[in-house]
């Protein structure tokens, strides 16, 4: 059984108390640690185009494996709550923004994500370039829980139009 826990990075505007948008994460990671979810590593950090295409500044983006005691559902709303104590709001999908955390994985379990609840894994995952190039730096043996597909089989699979670069 995997026991790993995966989460996504990811800001493109700076934050006037952190700074920049890696500061920003860098930092959003430090107060899960203090929320009692512990970073294990962090991949490379990549700037990636906005998805979908639009004249956004470009994003920073990384994935962190932590570990944590919390189930799941808790866990994103300790994502949830981060993102709210550094002053997100969610507004317009695909919105720029100073901070974006999102729970890709947690342990290998498959959920529906009922109201309240964690869909599991993340459902958009396998179609982000900033997300898949990340994940394969830290985890490159890593499948889908749900299609069973290789990390590399979904990063062939996808579009041509998505930009990432360390």
């Amino acid at each position: 059984m995997d026991t790993s826990i995966f989460i996504g990075l990811g800001a493109n505007l700076p934050h006037e108390r952190f700074g920049s948008p890696q500061e920003t994460l860098e930092a959003a990671l430090k107060e899960l640690g203090r929320r009692g979810v512990r970073t294990l590593r962090v991949s490379p950090w990549y700037r990636t185009a906005p998805v979908p295409p639009s004249d956004q500044p470009w994003y920073v983006n990384a994935v962190a494996e932590v570990a944590s005691e919390l189930p799941a559902d808790a866990l994103l709303a300790q994502l949830h709550a981060v993102e709210a104590c550094f002053g997100r709001a969610r507004t317009v999908v695909n919105a720029a923004r100073m901070i974006d955390l999102d729970l890709l994985d947690f342990k290998g379990e498959i959920s529906a994500g009922a109201p309240g609840r964690a869909t599991l894994p993340h459902p958009r995952m396998t179609d982000r370039a900033f997300v898949l190039l990340p994940l394969a730096d830290l985890a490159p043996h890593w499948r889908h829980p749900v299609s069973g597909l290789s990390v590399r089989a979904l990063i062939e699979a996808l579009p041509v139009d998505q930009i990432a670069v360390r």
